[in-house]
């Protein structure tokens, strides 16, 4: 979910001194703490969400868990500090958090106004629309005069008044303050259809009662890029959250998953040596061993398993890769060489 991207300049100004004081040497504070704590969902199926346990899962999550296991060698030393979406910025700037991994979208404003640097995208998003498959609606084109539940105050609101004017066709949007209102109020029939990121939608679908009788549209209406986010001022651990990302998509690349990659130390491929750190010291560029991609792919993964697993055709969700395929397979991720 967006929050709304209009922020005070006194908020700008005071959230740059915050950031500054509190990002300067991330890396050695994680180490000294013993562990990350990473600002997540307060609950995404798919994404970021604790069990009755307490046992978090998710794409995101996975991510975190990449990198406590590049720093640590062990995938299990993170705290996860769940946030609403108007809170999940300041959590960042404050130091609260290491680092913010709760599908959030990269915007001109937040990475210019806020301290923050995102450090790439994890997933390719767009918002869409979810309707009854009583409703008898193939397209969002077909909604003209139709209700639309939506949270207010987000990006959300506007794009769906940008896409229904665009169109010409009539809009009757009905808001809510918080994503549980809205999708209560649309499961209740308070309105025709439901709209947020897609992949949101997915994973609200297996909320309601009878998520089968439910159909997400086709048409996605904006571009919403998702991904992690640090603070300004620490070059050093932006680049850390920044080449945990583009390991795990080289691995899926060069074939290396969590069961071949002890087999694969041997391998001869330039590539893999690289990733793996049996050539070069691409680790210690970083301040990390120089078998940090071997510890994330080990213990968490490539990127395929984990979207697989979390979101994709493993999971209930079972979306397709579309976008977040890798480029030499149609869709765009893509990662710098590592050499």
């Amino acid at each position: 979910m967006k929050t709304n991207i209009l922020v005070s300049a006194a908020f700008g100004a005071v959230a740059a001194l915050v950031a500054g004081s509190a990002s300067a040497g991330t890396l050695d504070n994680v180490k000294q703490k013993g562990f990350l704590q990473c600002g997540s969902n307060t609950g995404l199926a798919g994404f970021g969400q604790p069990d009755a346990q307490g046992n978090w899962t998710g794409l995101d999550v996975d991510f975190c868990r990449a990198i406590a296991a590049a720093v640590f060698n062990d995938a299990s030393k993170v705290k996860f500090v769940p946030l609403s979406a108007k809170d999940r910025f300041t959590a960042l700037q404050s130091g609260e958090v290491d680092v913010l991994v709760r599908n959030t979208t990269w915007t001109i404003s937040r990475d210019t106004s806020l301290g923050l640097n995102f450090t790439g995208v994890n997933y390719y998003d767009g918002q869409g629309f979810m309707v009854r498959k009583s409703l008898k609606v193939a397209s969002a084109l077909e909604l003209n005069g139709a209700s639309v539940c939506v949270q207010q105050g987000t990006t959300t609101e506007l794009n769906l008044a940008d896409y229904f004017r665009a169109n010409k066709i009539q809009l009757k949007s009905v808001t809510f303050a918080s994503s549980d209102e809205t999708l209560k109020a649309y499961e209740a029939g308070r309105c025709d259809a439901f709209t947020t990121d897609a992949s949101g939608l997915y994973a609200e679908r297996l909320r309601l009662a009878q998520p089968d009788e439910h159909l997400v549209l086709p048409e996605i209406i904006s571009k919403e890029p998702l991904g992690p986010a640090v603070r300004h001022g620490d070059d050093q651990w932006f680049d850390i959250v920044k080449w945990v990302g583009y390991a795990q998509l080289t691995a899926e690349e060069l074939g290396v998953d969590q069961k071949n990659v002890d087999a694969m130390l041997k391998s001869d491929n330039p590539d893999i040596k690289r990733l793996l750190g049996t050539e070069g010291k691409f680790g210690e560029a970083l301040g990390l061993p120089n078998d940090w991609a071997y510890r994330v792919i080990k213990l968490v993964g490539n990127y395929g398993e984990s979207f697989e697993r979390t979101v994709g055709q493993g999971s209930p969700l079972k979306i397709k890769r579309g976008l977040n395929a890798l480029w030499n397979k149609g869709g765009l991720q893509y990662a710098p060489p590592i050499r």
